[in-house]
């Protein structure tokens, strides 16, 4: 029992508790392929992206975020389209019409999951 409570042992537990994470942890990244409920999906390779229209363009990127504003043609267009990602399987999308009212969030899920 002595050994637990040594200066050795108090002093390796202290450093593995300032290791741990104190939040939740991120997800890996938002990279790879997201789908939603109704059949859309998207595809994210760094600032790359195939939007759920089909374009493929490049968009502000960021490891758990991405946003792009919506081609022309595209059901959305010229909407703001926010991305974060809450965990390995689920980003949040956010997309804002021009004018900025009406903004829709919906929840998405990697593909693999949906399917």
């Amino acid at each position: 029992m002595r050994m637990l409570f040594s200066p050795l042992f108090r002093a390796a537990a202290v450093m593995a508790a300032l290791l741990l994470p104190a939040g939740p942890a991120l997800a890996d990244r938002i990279d790879g392929n997201w789908c939603f409920t109704d059949s859309r999906h998207m595809s994210i390779d760094g600032p790359a992206i195939v939007t759920p229209g089909g374009t493929s363009m490049t968009g502000d990127y960021d490891r758990h975020g991405f946003h792009y504003v919506a081609p022309a043609g595209e059901a959305d267009a010229g909407a703001q389209v926010d991305m974060i990602q809450f965990d390995d399987y689920t980003i949040q999308v956010t997309t804002t019409p021009p004018g900025g009212g009406g903004a829709r969030t919906e929840t998405w899920k990697r593909c693999d999951l949906t399917t």
